[in-house]
């Protein structure tokens, strides 16, 4: 599970997934100006090795941000990859994620979210007046998180199933946040394969559609996310 989230400058990576290699070649996205990693489950850090071409792209390691539990644990499956091994340099500049910061011309506010016996990251990405939420990988809305995430232009929830779920969002779950938080357009995601995608376009609400591998999502002042 990866999103790329763009403005006309500045270009962020949220996770990097298995198949992130191929994300970024579809997305024809050589350079990144950060990672942010919202947890370090194996479908949501296990393509970082394949930083190794977009820091050979840049000549210097990608700054990589996440909380300190997550940089933890990355380090202790990736060392290489952040001090660097055998001659190789590091890949990976690490930084401790903050509540708010600035990326580029993007301002980033995040949220921890409970995640089974751990805690993900959420954020909320704000460029030119316009905003993206994403969601992954909750079982729980918290206050924090609806406060955040309220009256977005684009909010990416997760949704795993109907049937609920003790890590992840189920449907139910999701529609109840997206009712409360009033996103202007939310999008599901983390699906999986019991969530058919006709049947969720004839069903859902007004407002409220299914995700798909490489979708691009644009606002009209041409930020957007893939």
């Amino acid at each position: 599970m990866s999103i790329l989230v763009e403005s006309p400058t500045t270009r962020l990576l949220v996770d990097t997934s298995p198949d992130m290699r191929a994300q970024l070649l579809a997305a024809d996205a050589a350079n990144l100006d950060a990672v942010l990693w919202t947890h370090d489950h194996a479908d949501h850090c296990h393509g970082l090795d394949d930083l190794r071409q977009v820091y050979h792209y840049r000549g210097t390691p990608v700054p990589a941000y996440a909380r300190a539990e997550t940089l933890g644990a990355l380090r202790q499956r990736f060392g290489y990859a952040f001090e660097g091994r055998g001659g190789y340099p590091p890949i990976v500049e690490d930084h401790a994620l903050p509540d708010r910061l600035t990326i580029g011309d993007i301002d980033i506010h995040c949220v921890d979210q409970p995640h089974g016996d751990i805690l993900s990251t959420g954020f909320r990405f704000t460029h030119g007046g316009r905003t993206i939420g994403y969601a992954t990988d909750f079982h729980e809305l918290t206050p924090a998180m609806l406060t955040l995430f309220d009256r977005l232009d684009i909010w990416v929830v997760d949704a795993l199933r109907a049937k609920p779920h003790p890590t992840h969002a189920h449907l139910a779950l999701a529609l109840e946040g997206i009712a409360a938080a009033r996103p202007n357009r939310a999008i599901l995601t983390h699906m999986d394969n019991s969530m058919d995608y006709a049947t969720l376009r004839r069903t859902l609400p007004e407002g409220v559609e299914p995700g798909y591998d490489g979708m691009v999502v644009e606002l009209s002042d041409g930020e957007g996310a893939s």
